[in-house]
């Protein structure tokens, strides 16, 4: 996890990127270190995780919706991959207890 921004009045956020080596992908581990990612967060008192996600990357995004985070919009060519700018879905989990 990382500082979202420097200001104070988002030092409860978090932004986090988990990367799984491709041979370690599809076998539960984003699951499990996401699902670690949001407990600690939970005890940090976060009350926000954030991320983004090349919206290609249906994998990752289907993890978050399984893991209770929703998409609240797109930032348009946002990264760069390859010499080519690409959209980002931005995702965000709401630690209600830390409200």
């Amino acid at each position: 996890m990382f500082e979202y921004r420097p200001r104070a009045c988002y030092a409860s956020i978090a932004e986090y990127s988990i990367y799984l080596h491709p041979e370690a992908q599809g076998k539960g581990f984003g699951s499990t270190l996401l699902a670690a990612l949001i407990e600690r967060a939970k005890s940090l008192t976060f009350t926000k995780l954030v991320s983004r996600i090349f919206t290609f990357n249906h994998a990752s995004r289907a993890l978050c919706q399984k893991l209770g985070f929703r998409e609240v919009g797109v930032y348009e060519a946002h990264g760069q991959l390859n010499g080519q700018w690409l959209d980002v879905v931005i995702v965000e989990y709401l630690i209600r207890e830390n409200l």
